[in-house]
This record gives C-alpha cells, structure tokens and sequence, in this order.
C-alpha cells in the first residue's frame, strides 16, 4: 500500500544547550518516500535534529511544519501517529516480553484502531524484523543487536508516516544492518518517509535517497550521496581521506587521516 505524499518543513530552526548553539539556522524541507542520512562528527547535533523534528525538544527559534501545520500545534498522540521515533539509546526498564514491548508502538493508536488492526500490524512488524521467535522472551534475555531488531519491530509496528531513527544500526552484525536498511528502504519505497542518523559512510551511500551533512550545528552538504560525499567535503568535516569506487553499488573508500601539504 503507498501512503499519500507527506512532508516536514524545517525554517530557521535553532536550538541551544545552556550557551551552547547546538543547531544553528537550520533550513529543510525533506519529502515522503525517501530515505535521507543525515551525516555528521560526533555532537555536530544531528540527533538533537531529529529529536526537534520529532517533537521532543522545542527549538529556541524557527519552525518546523507537518503537510502546512505546526508540529507543536498537534496533540502529543496525533504527533505519535505521524512520526515514529527509534531513539539512539532507549532504555529497557522492565523484563517485558517482546510480543509486549512492540505492541507499545501501537499507543498512539488506541481508540483510533480497532484490536484486530493493532495485532495484525505488530504481527507484521514481527514478522519483517524476524523476532517473531522470542516473542515469548524476556527482552532483558536478547543481545544488544537482538534488542536492536526488536525495538526497530515496535517503531515499525505504528506504520507511521514517517520513521526517524538515531543510529538504527548500531549493535547490529553486519547481515542485519543490511536487513535493517532494506525494511526502511521498503518503508520509503512504499511512500513513507525515512530519515536516519548514521556514521557508516558507505551504508549511507548504500540506502540514501539524500544525505544531510551537519557541522557544528550547520547543514555544510545536502544532496545526492555522490553530491554530498565529495572527498573534499570528507576531508573538511572528517580530516580523512576518501574516495568514490565505481561499482552497484558504488562504494567509499577511506584511505586515512587527511594528509596535508
């Protein structure tokens, strides 16, 4: 099923953590059925970004906007039916079963879908992600990159328009890091829209449409993988020393540290 196009407007936003500008005169606007990484250092702020987009941080100036409406005008569960959000480090807090814990992606839906709806969509979520086998366990039981499949299953689960997720792979064995990429390839492709933060150069160049590069708070790239990944706008953001390899798919190859002349 496609979905209807959607999009999120981003106009001056800002944000600041104490007298620190962690994002500073960020402008996007990013489209349903696409998959954009948004690439960066560590704390150039991209997961603040997504935690904007998302509705869990108010910015300390501009806007951001859902399909023409104010995203901090919608009510909080409204948002949550919109806009799936896979947080970099989610806490576990209890043994619950796993059956149980992607069930909670459907919350935003209560009273809005019926019961048969909300267990054949975690049914699905079970089933794409392959986690269907511990639904009976204990998440407290799984690996790391179990858990991982698993929280990816409860994000999934809400169907959501959009899915914005922090560092989705991480913990992830390399076999599925490459499944966890086509589910939310399938996700865009079916008319949802994705954006992710990622570190994986070559993984992002892999799956996205689009990739965002942040510094310091600033968009410094935006384009195609081949138009934002350009060796000099590596080499000026990562001090390293990188090239484009032809081949399906293309690849980046990292030769080291940025020499200087």
């Amino acid at each position: 099923m496609t979905r209807p196009a959607s999009n999120l407007k981003i106009n001056g936003l800002q944000f600041r953590r104490g007298s620190r500008v962690v994002l500073d005169a960020i402008d996007l606007q990013l489209q349903s059925g696409a998959v954009t990484a948004v690439l960066g250092p560590n704390g150039a702020g991209k997961s603040t970004l997504l935690s904007c987009i998302a509705g869990l941080l108010r910015p300390e100036r501009g806007s951001i906007e859902l399909d023409g409406t104010s995203l901090h005008s919608l009510a909080a569960m409204q948002r949550a039916r919109r806009i799936a959000f896979l947080p970099q480090t989610p806490e576990i807090a209890w043994a619950v079963d796993v059956q149980t814990l992607v069930g909670l992606g459907r919350i935003p839906f209560q009273g809005v879908s019926s019961d048969e709806e909300d267990r054949a969509a975690v049914a699905r979520a079970m089933t794409k992600t392959e986690v269907a086998q511990w639904a009976e366990r204990a998440v407290t039981t799984l690996s790391g990159g179990e858990r991982a499949r698993v929280l990816l299953a409860r994000v999934l689960a809400g169907e959501s328009d959009w899915i914005l997720a922090d560092e989705p792979f991480t913990g992830l064995d390399p076999s599925h890091q490459f499944e966890a990429a086509e589910l939310l390839r399938a996700a865009a492709d079916q008319g949802g829209g994705v954006v992710l933060t990622i570190h994986d150069l070559t993984l992002a160049a892999r799956i996205a449409d689009r990739v965002i590069i942040i510094d310091d708070g600033r968009i410094v790239a935006d384009g195609s993988p081949q138009e934002a990944l350009t060796p000099q706008i590596l080499r000026d953001v990562y001090d390293i020393d990188a090239q484009w390899l032809e081949g399906t798919p293309p690849t980046i190859a990292i030769h080291g540290r940025a020499t200087r002349g």
